[in-house]
């Protein structure tokens, strides 16, 4: 078997492989700015509130629109949708370039610049989740969904980071040169992309506002247990995953005493094994049942939790680190190939969007809780926090994971369009 066989099969169609090579190249793009826009806010200003407003601008766009993204991508044609919105990215970074090539950029127009990107990407992250369904049979969303991640650990984690800081030392607007680069080509490789339509409504259907649609989303996915109860997983286990993850940089640094280094290397050694994982997760579902995947992975998360609270220890650290991103990444693909199979073509976008929402909302409300549990109690108060809401939670879900995991789609016919 080639390589380009292992990585995108011949099975999973052209489109696939478009919108594989789209989502790597993007990814490149995103990984170069996490390294590239933390530096740049930093070398405009020494406010702590102002850097940290770089880093809430990430999440504050998905809890503004992510609902209307999603309504939105449910009612045009969502190939179209994407290279607009990925579009106005580019030219965004394109003024942030020329702003900073003529010394006027301020942290106020980085700032907006960031804001302004920010919510393009919500309707590009949101659209894009709703390509795969429209590609590949069922059975082969979670290969699908699996390739997907490893693009993002390659470029976003491993290889964009540290060409982003590369480039900044070369001069402050190359790294976002090559983003605007990366995302022009993301428009090029989805145009190619044949299959996407726009999801099917009743011509004779009077034309609805963008809130009524998501209400009728939120309502569909009230009425669906199996789908329901995954969003509510996914939004606790957030929460008390980012209570710690907020102060991890203070846990790596001052209590194990790792430095500015081992720190980077925690989350290097994440990445590493999210890579491995995905790269075996054909091997995985194969052998066993996505039951049985998804309740080890919250299993592990659990006593990951417990070991950080426990350890001493750096190396130790490391380990852990490597064994949360096996799970972790494992974890992701799972619970999107099963939420992408029990949803309609019709609702993807919407069912996506609250899911999204749910992931930034939990990880806001889990950072502010870390912050002040370590404040009061010391920084290995929130990993125990962490250790309790989860054990919790999976002891309610335990059960209802069994009927996630065997649900049926609502559509039984396999409408993809691959070929």
């Amino acid at each position: 078997m080639s390589i380009g066989e292992w990585v995108a099969p011949r099975r999973l169609g052209r489109d696939f492989r478009w919108l594989l090579s789209a989502s790597w190249t993007s990814n490149v793009g995103d990984g170069i700015a996490l390294a590239a826009s933390p530096l740049l806010i930093a070398s405009m200003t020494d406010s702590p509130v102002l850097v940290a407003s770089g880093a809430v601008l990430q999440f504050l766009p998905w809890l503004l629109f992510g609902l209307h993204a999603g309504a939105i991508a449910d009612r045009v044609d969502r190939r179209v949708l994407i290279m607009v919105a990925n579009g106005i990215r580019a030219l965004v970074l394109v003024a942030l370039c020329a702003f900073l090539v003529t010394g006027v950029a301020t942290i106020w127009i980085v700032l907006v610049v960031a804001f302004v990107y920010g919510c393009a990407e919500v309707f590009v992250d949101t659209t894009s989740s709703t390509l795969l369904p429209m590609m590949v049979k069922k059975k082969d969303l979670g290969i699908g969904n699996a390739r997907l991640q490893a693009g993002f650990l390659v470029a976003n984690q491993f290889g964009g980071p540290p060409l982003g800081a590369f480039l900044f030392a070369l001069g402050s607007f190359w790294p976002f040169v090559a983003q605007a680069v990366c995302v022009a080509l993301a428009v090029v490789l989805i145009s190619r992309i044949a299959t996407t339509r726009a999801p099917k409504r009743d011509a004779d259907a009077p034309r609805t506002a963008v809130h009524t649609d998501i209400l009728e989303g939120m309502r569909w996915l009230w009425r669906n247990p199996p789908v329901r109860t995954l969003v509510i997983i996914i939004l606790t286990f957030n929460i008390t995953w980012a209570a710690p993850w907020g102060v991890l940089v203070l846990y790596a640094t001052d209590y194990l005493q790792m430095g500015p280094v081992g720190y980077g290397a925690l989350t290097t050694a994440s990445a590493i094994g999210g890579l491995l994982s995905t790269l075996s997760f054909g091997w995985l579902e194969r052998r066993f049942s996505f039951r049985f995947l998804m309740r080890v992975c919250l299993s592990a998360e659990v006593l990951m939790h417990l070991a950080f609270a426990l350890t001493t220890s750096g190396a130790v650290a490391f380990v852990i680190m490597f064994a949360f991103g096996a799970y972790a990444f494992v974890w992701g693909t799972i619970s999107t190939t099963v939420r992408q199979r029990l949803v309609p073509h019709e609702l993807q976008g919407r069912i996506a969007s609250v899911n999204m929402v749910g992931v930034f909302g939990g990880l806001v409300i889990g950072q502010a809780l870390g912050g002040v549990i370590a404040q009061v109690w010391g920084l290995t108060a929130p990993w125990w926090f962490a250790f309790v809401g989860a054990a919790l939670t999976l002891l309610l879900v335990w059960r209802p994971i069994a009927h996630i995991a065997a649900a049926r789609p609502t559509e039984d016919e396999d409408d993809a369009a691959a070929t």
